[in-house]
C-alpha cells in the first residue's frame, strides 16, 4: 500500500490533461485531440505508464505481430475451453516467449494441486505399502500402511496396489484411471462431462480427497512439495505463496505429526530448495481452513494460526478460508473468530478468497465487502468485483490486489470465453492485480505460463503489451506478503532476470 501515493500523482495529472483535452469536445472533432485521448487512455491501462527500453520495444513489436496472428485464428484459444485449447497454446510463439519470461511470484496456489499428477501416478503409487480402495461415488482413496489399513466407510476393501497390478498384468488402463481421478483434465468433451458448477465442484473435491491420501504420507509430502517448487522454478517463477491446509502428516506405522511439524517441514524444504537454486527467492505459507466448518472450529484454527505465525514468522504469511464460496459459509458468519487477531493485538494477515461466484446479491456475494472490512491483504479471484463499485473503489484506494486465476475461473464455469472475463476491464483500469494459477495440476496446467498467456492474449487482447507483462510480474512481488526490504531484494533479482530475458529474446 506504500505504492498508493506514487500512483496517485500520475492519476491527478491524467485527470487534468483529460479536462483540457475534453474542453470544446462538442465542437468540430480535432484529430490531434483524438490521438491525445487515445494515448491517454492507453497510459491508464496495466503497464501503460512504464517507459519501455529500446530492446523492450523491439520485443513488444514482435509479440504484437504474433498476437495479431493469434487473434485472427478461427480456433482462438482463449475463446475455447482450456482442456481443448491447451495443445493449441503449447504451439503458440507467444507461449514460447512467456515460458522463458521471468514471471515473479505465484501468489495463489493450493497445496495438493501444485505438482503434475503424472509424477504421482508413476512415482508415488508404485511405492511399497500403497493401498487403494474404490468409493461408492466412483472415486479413489489411497493409504500407505505397514500392516494394512482398517476398513473405510463407503469404500471397497483396501487392496495393495502392487498386488492389484500383478493381478491385472497390463497396468496402463489402471494408471490412466488413477490419473483421471487425481485431476479434472479430460480428453472427453469437458462441457458434457461437467455440465454445471455443482457437478464440477463435486468432482473437484473428490479429486482433492484422492490426492490427499498420497501426499500426506510423510516421505511423499516432502518430495511432492520439492517437486512442485521445481515445476514452478522451471517455468521461471522465482517466488511462491502456497495456500496450505497444514493437515496431519502420517507415517507408515499410522502415527501422525501436528501442524507445527508440517509447517516446519515446509520451511526446511523451502530453505533446501532456495540454497540449491540461488535465483529462486523463496516461498511462504498461507494457512487455510475449509469454509464449511462451524464457528467453534474456525475459532480454534484462527487461534492456532496466530500461534504458528508467532513461532514461524519467516514462513507463515497469514490465513485464508478455502472451498466453494457458493456452498460454504460467508465470511460474515465467522466475523467473531476472524476479529480475534485484531482484538488481541496480534498480526495475522488475511488473504481471503472472495467473489469467486456469479450469484449476485446473495450472502456469499457480500464476501467482497466483508473481506475488505476484515482488512484482507489481497482478494482471491475477485471475479465478482466489478459488480461491487464500492468494493472496487476501496480495493483500489487501499491497494488490495485481486489474485486473477483465469484458467480456474473458466474451468470452474464462471466464464466461458475469457475475452468476457470481468478482469479484462480491471486490467484496462490498472486495478491492483496479479496473475496466478490456483490449482494447475487439477486443470492439466503447470506453473504460471498458461495463465499468463490467457491474461495477455485473452483478457488483454490488442491492448496488452510488454509493459503489461512487466507490470504484472512486478506486481507479484510488490503485492506479496514479503516485508518491504525483502520485496526490494526480490525486485532487484527479478530485474536482472528480466534484463537477461529481454536481451536473449531480442
Amino acid at each position: 500500500r506504500s505504492m498508493n501515493a506514487s500512483r496517485q500523482r500520475p492519476r491527478v495529472a491524467a485527470a487534468c490533461l483529460l479536462m483540457w483535452l475534453w474542453s470544446g469536445a462538442l465542437s468540430r472533432p480535432d484529430p490531434r485531440r483524438r490521438e491525445a485521448l487515445i494515448r491517454l487512455e492507453a497510459s491508464m491501462q496495466m503497464g501503460g505508464e512504464i517507459v519501455l527500453t529500446d530492446a523492450e520495444q523491439r520485443l513488444d513489436a514482435a509479440l504484437m505481430k504474433s498476437k495479431q496472428d493469434e487473434l485472427r485464428r478461427a480456433d482462438f484459444p482463449p475463446a475455447m475451453h482450456f482442456f481443448r485449447a491447451r495443445s493449441l497454446i503449447r504451439t503458440s510463439p507467444i507461449f514460447s516467449v512467456l515460458r522463458k519470461m521471468p514471471k515473479g511470484g505465484a501468489l495463489h496456489v493450493h497445496d495438493f494441486s501444485m505438482t503434475d499428477v503424472g509424477w504421482l501416478v508413476k512415482n508415488v503409487t508404485y511405492r511399497p505399502h500403497c493401498y487403494i480402495c474404490f468409493t461408492d461415488g466412483r472415486s479413489l482413496r489411497f493409504l500407505f500402511s505397514s500392516r494394512g489399513p482398517e476398513a473405510a466407510p463407503r469404500c471397497s476393501p483396501w487392496v495393495l496396489l502392487e498386488t492389484l497390478r500383478a493381478r491385472l498384468g497390463n497396468t496402463t488402463d489402471l494408471d490412466e484411471s488413477i490419473a483421471g481421478n487425481l485431476t479434472l483434465f479430460t480428453a472427453q468433451d469437458p462441457e458434457l462431462l461437467y455440465p454445471n458448477q455443482d457437478v464440477i465442484w463435486s468432482r473437484f473435491e473428490q479429486a482433492f480427497l484422492a490426492v490427499g491420501g498420497l501426499v500426506t504420507y510423510a516421505p511423499v509430502f516432502r518430495e511432492y512439495y520439492y517437486r512442485g517448487l521445481t515445476e514452478f522454478y522451471l517455468d521461471n517463477v522465482m517466488y511462491l505463496e502456497l495456500r496450505a491446509l497444514l493437515p496431519a502428516i502420517y507415517e507408515l506405522d499410522g502415527s501422525t505429526h501436528d501442524t507445527a511439524w508440517t509447517l516446519k517441514t515446509y520451511r526446511d524444504v523451502t530453505r533446501q530448495f532456495t540454497a540449491e537454486h540461488p535465483d529462486f527467492f523463496g516461498a511462504r505459507i498461507i494457512h487455510t481452513v475449509h469454509r464449511g466448518v462451524n464457528l467453534t472450529v474456525m475459532t480454534s484454527v484462527v487461534e492456532e494460526a496466530m500461534q504458528l505465525r508467532r513461532h514461524f514468522p519467516d514462513i507463515m504469511a497469514g490465513f485464508d478460508a478455502v472451498g466453494r464460496e457458493d456452498g460454504g459459509r460467508p465470511l460474515w458468519y465467522f466475523r467473531e473468530a476472524l476479529s480475534l487477531p485484531a482484538q488481541r493485538g496480534v498480526t495475522l494477515p488475511f488473504f481471503f478468497h472472495a467473489g469467486e461466484t456469479d450469484l449476485e446479491g446473495t450472502d456469499v456475494d457480500q464476501n467482497m465487502l466483508d473481506a475488505l472490512l476484515l482488512n484482507t491483504s489481497r482478494i482471491g479471484h475477485g471475479f465478482a468485483l466489478p459488480r461491487h463499485p464500492l468494493a472496487k473503489l476501496l480495493s483500489r484506494k487501499e491497494r488490495v490486489a485481486v489474485e486473477l486465476c483465469p484458467i480456474s475461473n473458466q474451468v470452474m464455469k464462471l466464464v466461458k470465453d475469457l475475452r468476457n472475463h470481468p478482469a479484462a476491464a480491471l486490467m484496462l483500469e490498472d486495478h491492483p492485480l496479479v496473475v496466478s494459477s490456483d490449482d494447475p495440476a487439477m486443470f492439466g496446467s503447470s506453473g504460471l505460463s498458461y495463465d499468463f498467456y490467457q491474461a495477455f492474449v485473452g483478457l488483454g487482447g490488442n491492448r496488452s503489451t510488454v509493459g503489461t507483462l512487466k507490470q504484472l510480474a512486478m506486481n507479484s512481488i510488490r503485492y506479496s506478503s514479503l516485508p518491504p526490504g525483502q520485496q526490494d531484494e526480490a525486485l532487484a533479482l527479478w530485474q536482472r532476470q528480466w534484463d537477461k530475458f529481454v536481451s536473449e529474446m531480442v
